[in-house]
């Protein structure tokens, strides 16, 4: 049986949690690096900029989604709610280690704008937390389908012989279908068409810039 966490112990979690998508090279994956295994291309100057910058917004989609998820798990009121989300967030560790360890191959570095978005996501997401459990997993059900089609389209831009890169985003668009699938099972409200428009639109328009920043 789970033991229930005190005030303290989630406070410990919620800034345990936080250091580690905050600081540099804290998270550690609890899954293997899918392109661990695949052998590097010899990259030109252009193309290792552009690929870093890919992976820099990748990265910082990923500090997001671990600020949202921190948020709403902090105050969803069902415990099956709460799971649900502390599995996600899992799942956005992997992919800012995953991420931050491939900006490290490229000789690159994390997005500046990182806290500030890991504290705007955790605002958005306690605060969907304290409307309702079922607008908190709609919205992880939304942010991570949204996601998933980010990667999906993000392998067009990559460098086509960069096959590491490429079983990045194939894995990450993967687990990102899943826990959209799952959050919707699990009770999520189905956000219509033109809110996830908006959402995609906003969230271009905020990542543009973590490419070269």
């Amino acid at each position: 049986m789970k033991r229930q966490l005190s005030r303290s112990d989630c406070m410990i979690q919620q800034f345990d949690a936080a250091l580690r998508s905050l600081v540099p090279h804290a998270a550690k994956p609890q899954r293997n690096d899918p392109a661990s295994k695949l052998e590097e291309m010899a990259f030109d100057g252009h193309q290792r900029r552009h690929t870093a910058g890919l992976m820099r917004v990748n990265h910082l989609i990923g500090v997001a989604n671990q600020g949202l998820y921190q948020g709403q798990s902090a105050t969803a009121a069902l415990p099956h709610a709460r799971g649900q989300m502390e599995q996600s967030a899992s799942e956005a560790f992997d992919h800012m280690a995953w991420c931050d360890a491939r900006l490290r191959q490229l000789n690159s570095r994390t997005s500046y704008f990182t806290p500030l978005f890991y504290a705007s996501a955790f605002g958005v997401g306690a605060a969907s937390g304290l409307a309702s459990d079922r607008l908190s997993l709609g919205m992880i059900g939304a942010t991570r389908e949204l996601a998933g089609k980010h990667y999906q389209d993000q392998q067009k831009q990559l460098i086509a012989g960069d096959q590491r890169s490429h079983a990045l985003l194939r894995q990450m668009a993967s687990d990102e279908a899943h826990q959209a699938h799952l959050a919707i099972e699990s009770g999520g409200m189905r956000f219509i068409a033109p809110v996830k428009w908006i959402m995609r639109f906003i969230a271009q328009g905020l990542t543009k810039g973590a490419y070269y920043l």
